[in-house]
Formats: structure tokens, C-alpha cells, sequence
């Protein structure tokens, strides 16, 4: 993985620290970044190492601000702005395969925003799997502000926010800024904690969470993202079937030992 440019990569005590590395341009991505994240999702699926990973922007000023514009993504996206919206009939999204899920990964990724999270960084905010924000981190979508519908954004994210919130975030575009603490008020972050120790709670996090069982966490994840898919009879019809994927025998009876000696995890109280 020395062969990136776009992204900084490193692995520590079983967790892949992902990191989007093109401050300069507020941790936009283009194509080469587009290719990177793919790799790298689709990567972790078979190293066996990690168990979890950490998405943050370099910098802090910005997580991520969507597509770089002053880069053609794609030679079709000339055939989009001559065209218009309404030839749209084979359409390919650059921001498609940037984010884990989309990659098929069911490793636990958290993500730890730290300024700016605008437009395209929703394509991987809204395939995440834990939040952590800055005090300073923001939350907006400007599609509209400047004439684009606000799809894709939409739909990932409407996983994750409220109705009303999101629409109010998508219709207001660059006029207003969501806060970290009114996205940990509705639920899109679970914490918010200074710039300085954004990096220690997303380690500690990861870290602990990548110490346990690999199979049961990875089904875990996938049974969660499963059942928010489907409806609740066809998410327990395969309850199951997970239990299946996710249980190695010798755990499950190590972590029954464990229970029954006494001991107990030391815990933190959020």
C-alpha cells in the first residue's frame, strides 16, 4: 500500500487508521483518492491483522468536503454538464465505491470528523459504523445552494438522521452548518470531544473493539446493517443465519469460561 498518494495509510494494535490526506484542498476527493479508499476497503476484507478501522481527514480544518470540482472525476462528467439532468440514464457516481459497505467490508469502521463534512463525505459517513466528532466539526450539504440536487447524499444519510433534520440540512445547503453538538443531540454522532483527544477516543474505540472475536463482530455489523434494511419479520427470518455466520464454537465457550470466573472488562461510562 505504498503506492498511495491521495491517503495515508497505517496499521496499529489491529486497527487500520484510514486517512484522507489532501489538506490543501480541504480532504476533497478526486479520482486517484476515489481509487485508493476502494482499494483499501475491499483490501481489509482478507487481513486478517485488522479488526477495525479508523476514517479521519488529515488537517483541522476538514474531514472531507465532497468531490474536488477543479478535478474531472470522469471524462463522462463532461457528458453530464453538456447534457443535463434529464439524459441522465447511465449515470457513473464517482462517489459509488468510496465508502465501506459499498466495498462489501463488514469490518467496524469508525469515523472521527474533525472540521468540515460537506456533500460527498456522506457517501462514507453514511457507511460508517461509529461517529466521533470534534467540538469544531460541521455538518451541510450545499448541493442546492448551487443548483445540484442533493441525491445520493440523501439517501445515505437518511439512514442516520431524522427526516426533518436531514431535509432541513439538504434545503438550507451552505446557509447553515449543523453543529457536533446538535449531530450528537439527533443521534448522527454518539460523541463529541475536543480536537485533541478526537484521535484517542476513535483509537480506543477501535482498539477495543478489534480485541474481540472477528466473526462475531463482523456478523454483528452486518446483522445491524441488514436489519435496518429490511423489515422486521424478514430481518428475524434470518437472525439465524447470522448466528450461523458469526459464531466460532471456541469463543463462544472461551467467553462463557470468562464469564463464569468472576471477572469482569473494566468499562468507561459515556
Amino acid at each position: 500500500m505504498s503506492d498511495h498518494k491521495t491517503v495515508d495509510y497505517r496499521e496499529e494494535n489491529g486497527v487500520a487508521w484510514v486517512v484522507l490526506d489532501r489538506p490543501e484542498v480541504h480532504n476533497a476527493f478526486n479520482a486517484r483518492m476515489q481509487q485508493e479508499l476502494h482499494d483499501i476497503w475491499r483490501s481489509l476484507r482478507h487481513n486478517d491483522a485488522i479488526g477495525a478501522a479508523v476514517l479521519t481527514g488529515a488537517g483541522e480544518r476538514a474531514f472531507c468536503t465532497g468531490i474536488d470540482r477543479a478535478e474531472a472525476i470522469d471524462s463522462r462528467q463532461d457528458d453530464i454538464a453538456s447534457h443535463g439532468p434529464g439524459t441522465q440514464v447511465h449515470f457513473d457516481d464517482p462517489g459509488a465505491d468510496i465508502g465501506p459497505k459499498s466495498c462489501d467490508l463488514w469490518k467496524p469502521v469508525i469515523a472521527a470528523v474533525n472540521g468540515m463534512a460537506c456533500g460527498g463525505a456522506f457517501y462514507m459517513l453514511g457507511e460508517v459504523d461509529v461517529i466521533v466528532a470534534a467540538e469544531s466539526a460541521t455538518f451541510f450539504d450545499p448541493h442546492v445552494t448551487y443548483g445540484m440536487v442533493a441525491s445520493f447524499e440523501t439517501m445515505h444519510m437518511l439512514q442516520r438522521m431524522p427526516l426533518g433534520e436531514l431535509l432541513r440540512m439538504q434545503l438550507l445547503g451552505a446557509h447553515e452548518r449543523m453543529s457536533a453538538q446538535r449531530a450528537y443531540e439527533i443521534g448522527l454522532v454518539s460523541e463529541v470531544t475536543s480536537g485533541a483527544d478526537l484521535h484517542e477516543r476513535a483509537r480506543w474505540i477501535a482498539e477495543t473493539i478489534a480485541a474481540r472475536p472477528r466473526n462475531a463482530v463482523q456478523a454483528t455489523v452486518r446483522t445491524a446493517w441488514m436489519a435496518q434494511e429490511l423489515s422486521r419479520s424478514q430481518a428475524l427470518a434470518l437472525g439465524n443465519a447470522m448466528l450461523a455466520l458469526g459464531s466460532d464454537p471456541e469463543n463462544v465457550l472461551e467467553g462463557q469460561r470468562f464469564f463464569a470466573s468472576g471477572e469482569r472488562v473494566e468499562y468507561r461510562t459515556r
